[in-house]
């Protein structure tokens, strides 16, 4: 069955400049610290402008259907490659893009208007247009998440890429006066190839979007706003996975019951923001001084709990000691002393509470010692 390129190049920009409107309303809705957004709603509405121009070739100049069409079309997967380098947290660089859209353009005008020769424009685009998405692809590939979404990106631009190695070889032998119209199986493969990658391109991309939106939703559901330690909750469900795990392998896992001592005269002698500030301080301080797999959170307030598998309850004081040593020498100011109270689990132990019960019972007796001390549940 034959089909009009040219359909099937408006049909492209269709549906490139729909996933356009679509990613620009996601990022109006998203929040600021998922980047790349912006870029990835720009880069369709280019390309789409693009196919426009070139679906019009022979009606509009070909200033506009051949040099702005082909420098629109590689703004457009040059944006895409630039959003996804900012969504993925990695450096940039603004002029890289603006070189690889600008620098070919005095080429493609040479073989546009000096030396009229189809063959060749073809081969510098499809060259282009190889590199920005096999880079593309190869970028997800080694710094994007291991999921559906990525993978579909990663396809979607890997045929395009293939496709587009396809052409340029082609292109060797395409004549000076061919077109970009003419009516051939391979110029048929080549438009629903790229009409199907681009639609592919972009529901990957909302979809990798959502991903990240509902990871960051979940990361703030089990980290506490201010200091970004666990949650009460996620602490609770750490400590009945190491429970069980304890009951697996026989194996025991101690608790420390931190309270920052005098706390609340900190907030009212220098405010609460000052209060927030060293809140935020001792966790960072604690948590340097932890092992990657203790846990550490925020039970309430200025109370604070560090979950330590495989710790008996010597190695446990150790720890407290530690912590209690570093926070009392911190010298910053304005700063409070800790008192921690340490347990150690045990075979009669069916839930966290029992655990936390006795911690909370050694907390109170290093606060009745004078506080600025370490305890341990008998």
């Amino acid at each position: 069955m034959n089909i009009d390129p040219r359909t099937v190049i408006l049909l492209a920009g269709v549906m490139g400049g729909i996933m356009s409107i679509v990613l620009y309303f996601m990022r109006r809705n998203f929040p600021p610290s998922i980047r790349g957004l912006g870029e990835w709603a720009a880069a369709p509405a280019l390309i789409f402008v693009s196919l426009l121009l070139l679906a019009a070739r022979g009606v509009v100049p070909q200033f506009f259907s051949v040099i702005v069409a082909n420098m629109l079309l590689l703004s457009g997967l040059s944006l895409f490659h630039f959003g996804t380098q900012r969504f993925l947290g990695l450096p940039t660089s603004i002029r890289l893009w603006v070189a690889v859209v600008l620098l070919p353009m005095p080429i493609l005008a040479w073989y546009t208007f000096v030396e009229p020769h189809y063959g060749m424009r073809v081969l510098l685009i499809s060259f282009l247009m190889t590199v920005l998405t096999s880079s593309n692809a190869l970028l997800l590939a080694r710094h994007g998440a291991r999921s559906f979404a990525t993978y579909l990106c990663i396809a979607a631009l890997a045929v395009q890429s293939l496709a587009q190695m396809l052409r340029f070889i082609s292109g060797l032998s395409i004549p000076a006066d061919s077109t970009l119209f003419i009516l051939s199986p391979a110029q048929q493969v080549y438009a629903t190839t790229y009409t199907f990658c681009i639609l592919m391109l972009c529901v990957g991309a909302v979809l990798m979007a959502t991903d990240k939106l509902r990871a960051e939703f979940e990361h703030q559901a089990r980290h506490d706003s201010l200091t970004g330690a666990l949650t009460r909750g996620a602490l609770i469900e750490a400590g009945e996975r190491e429970l069980e795990r304890n009951r697996r392998k026989n194996h025991v896992m101690s608790l420390l019951m931190m309270d920052l001592d005098h706390f609340k005269a900190i907030n009212d002698s220098h405010g609460h923001l000052a209060g927030d500030q060293v809140l935020v301080d001792f966790v960072a301080r604690v948590t340097t001084l932890l092992r990657r797999p203790d846990r550490f959170g925020r039970f309430g307030g200025e109370e604070f709990i560090a979950l330590l598998p495989e710790t008996s309850l010597e190695d446990a004081r150790i720890v407290a000691e530690r912590i209690r040593a570093d926070i009392a020498s911190a010298g910053v100011q304005p700063w409070c002393t800790v008192s921690i109270g340490a347990a150690t689990s045990s075979a009669d132990d069916a839930t966290v509470d029992a655990l936390l019960a006795r911690a909370d019972a050694a907390l109170y007796q290093a606060k009745a010692a004078g506080r600025n001390c370490v305890r341990t549940a008998a």
